[in-house]
């Protein structure tokens, strides 16, 4: 069995969306000084590698501790998007044997390449609204992207976000490495923190993929 960490480092460097609280880490507690280490997070439910809930996006939608926790963990592939300009239903079509298997699709599109440079918010390839729409229609717990959203940035309305969360499909953003993960079938946890009524969580996203 090999375990593979999809995540990003989150410190006060960590790229964030625009309009997001910064990530702050301070210490507040020395060894030395205090007898024990302690720090002070300030954080946003969306910080770094992180699953949207419902309630992010859909009125009375429902936030991440009120969905079933095995919604968090399923079995997965990954679509290989790496150099595409959008994602389209004729592309995904190829998959759909696979797709209709799994709990969880993760895009590969290499982006993660970005991380920590404006680049990071550029053009990046996003699903058109067809293909969005078309995978609503499997039985999907989420969608993973190693991008900082399922909609470009500067849109005005985040079509894709609406269609997933009115579905109750999560969405996870900021995924890395993607490209270590096998073309087969694979366990993927997405486990948010507890948190009451929340509308998103930075979590520790694992692959683990059986010998």
């Amino acid at each position: 069995m090999k375990i593979f960490d999809l995540s990003h480092l989150i410190n006060n460097e960590t790229t964030i969306y625009p309009g997001s609280v910064k990530p702050s880490i301070k210490i507040t507690g020395d060894i030395i000084e205090n007898g024990y280490s302690e720090h002070e997070l300030t954080l946003g439910t969306h910080t770094g590698t992180h699953v949207d809930a419902p309630s992010h996006m859909i009125l009375n939608g429902k936030s991440l501790d009120q969905l079933p926790f095995q919604k968090y963990i399923g079995k997965a592939i990954v679509i290989p998007c790496k150099g595409r300009k959008e994602i389209d239903v004729t592309y995904l079509e190829t998959f759909k044997e696979k797709i209709s298997q799994v709990n969880y699709i993760l895009f590969y599109t290499g982006w993660d390449k970005n991380w920590k440079s404006s680049d990071y918010l550029g053009d990046y390839p996003t699903l058109t609204p067809e293909a969005t729409q078309w995978l609503t229609d499997f039985n999907l717990d989420g969608l993973g992207f190693d991008v900082i959203s399922v909609d470009k940035v500067k849109v005005t309305y985040q079509i894709n976000h609406h269609t997933l969360l009115k579905h109750e499909i999560l969405i996870i953003e900021n995924l890395t490495q993607l490209d270590q993960l096998p073309s087969d079938i694979f366990t993927f946890q997405c486990i948010p923190l507890k948190i009451e009524n929340a509308d998103g969580s930075p979590i520790r996203a694992i692959a683990i993929v059986n010998d």
